[in-house]
């Protein structure tokens, strides 16, 4: 089987169907595996261009980080990466984690959190809706602005108006479809010994050295399987299949998978399947730049004492939030220095995401200086573009999905796996890869 793609997707279905005695090659068009999730270390600093750490629990993660022996690797996130904070008032307001906290937050007014009560009351929607509609709706306009905004920017830098909740967030969704109250659903399932809540379970983990060691570890596992600097020129079906072509030469396999961002996938497919690719390239990833700056300890004044804090839309920031990456994980930053890693761009500021280096810089001082207390220049900047980041799960995503689906019907032999559908986060990623590789492994 040839796997065309070396970020976590085409890795880690690579890996899964090695372990599962399929033959299998990666071809990778960069210098290093990887894709997103990049790490560097600089002047003592610890930088993620991408995914900063991730969720692990028992499952398709869990699995390929025992089978490659990490499991010695991996760090667990300080215990204060459990308080979030949001920016309001011209503060930093730790977010409530739980009812208590939530009745003597300040972030909600009273009748904000009176018109949660209603909840229950609403009935199931009558068409696809937004985030943004779903939340207002079943919560009301204030938790969409202090709390769902900012986490739906945090997460896909994507704007609420324009994602679909049922794609985007389908356990959200899924709660009202199967009880019609978020709340009523959530009691119902901790009744029955089930997750209590939409939210991710697990523990937040990242690797001593770097989410990077991951992709790595899977490159050197598949030794001369993973093939980098192999550029993908064309692909093309064959009588037995298909074949790859790159600069070394032409692969050919009876099942090809295409584990690349859609708008690469459209590239290599519209002259195969013209519908197929205008269904890809419909597909939108606004620019993010990742924006990680170094100061001393006494440079920042906030006590920096939580996983990060979130920069609610409704504020027009263009600096979408920042991690606390050098509290997150041990060794992020050199002794008596802080590490931050901001975010700017997204969906609903866009040109914001494609700056220049010092301009970015300014940007994100400007934005966040006021809100940590922040004082002179940083001592350390490092700076990682994505003119394309994330996956969009807009308004229409599944009716997407089902086109280009219905379009792999005419295709056999050819599979797409990458975050553009069924999650975008690494877990999901791996999970998806894993399932994907249990299928190709099954008899005929």
């Amino acid at each position: 089987m040839l796997v065309v793609g070396g970020g976590i997707s085409g890795l880690a279905t690579a890996w899964f169907l090695h372990r599962r005695g399929r033959s299998v090659v990666v071809l990778e068009a960069g210098a290093e595996p990887g894709g997103s999730i990049r790490t560097e270390r600089r002047d003592g600093f610890l930088v993620e261009g991408g995914p900063n750490s991730t969720l692990y629990r028992d499952g398709a993660l869990a699995e390929l980080v025992r089978g490659l022996d990490l499991e010695r690797e991996l760090i667990e996130a300080n215990a204060a990466a459990k308080r979030r904070y949001i920016a309001k008032g011209g503060r930093p307001e730790p977010l409530p984690d739980g009812p208590l906290a939530l009745l003597s937050t300040g972030v909600f007014t009273p009748a904000g959190k009176l018109r949660l009560l209603l909840e229950p009351f609403h009935g199931r929607a009558a068409a696809e809706e937004s985030i943004a509609q779903f939340v207002q709706r079943r919560l009301g306009r204030e938790f969409l602005d202090w709390a769902i905004d900012p986490f739906v920017s945090g997460v896909y830098a994507g704007d609420p108006a324009r994602l679909s909740v049922r794609a985007a967030t389908p356990k959200i969704y899924a709660l009202e479809a199967e009880y019609g109250s978020l709340f009523l659903g959530a009691a119902a399932r901790m009744l029955r010994g089930r997750p209590s809540g939409p939210q991710p379970t697990g523990r937040l983990i990242s690797f001593r050295t770097g989410m990077q060691t991951l992709p790595r570890a899977v490159a050197r596992a598949l030794g001369d399987r993973f093939r980098a600097g192999q550029a993908v020129e064309a692909i093309e079906r064959t009588p037995t299949g298909w074949a790859v072509r790159t600069p070394a030469g032409t692969d050919e396999a009876e099942r090809l998978v295409l584990a690349v961002p859609a708008y690469r996938a459209a590239e290599l497919l519209a002259p195969i399947d013209r519908a197929l690719g205008e269904a890809l390239e419909g597909i939108r990833y606004p620019p993010v730049a990742s924006v990680a700056l170094g100061f001393e300890r006494a440079q920042v004044a906030h006590p920096l004492d939580g996983f990060g804090m979130l920069v609610p839309g409704r504020l027009g920031r263009e600096t979408l939030g920042v991690l606390f990456s050098s509290t997150l994980f041990p060794e992020r930053a050199p002794p008596g220095r802080v590490l931050l890693t901001a975010f700017v761009g997204g969906a609903r500021h866009e040109t914001a995401g494609t700056l220049p280096e010092a301009a970015l810089v300014e940007r994100v001082l400007a934005d966040l200086g006021p809100l940590l207390g922040i004082r002179d220049a940083p001592v350390f900047r490092h700076l990682t573009c994505w003119p394309r980041a994330i996956p969009q799960y807009e308004l229409g995503h599944l009716g997407r999905l089902a086109r280009i689906d219905r379009a792999l019907d005419r295709l056999p032999g050819l599979h797409l796996r990458a975050n553009w559908r069924d999650g975008i986060s690494l877990v999901d990623c791996v999970a998806n890869a894993r399932a994907l590789a249990d299928a190709l492994a099954a008899p005929a």
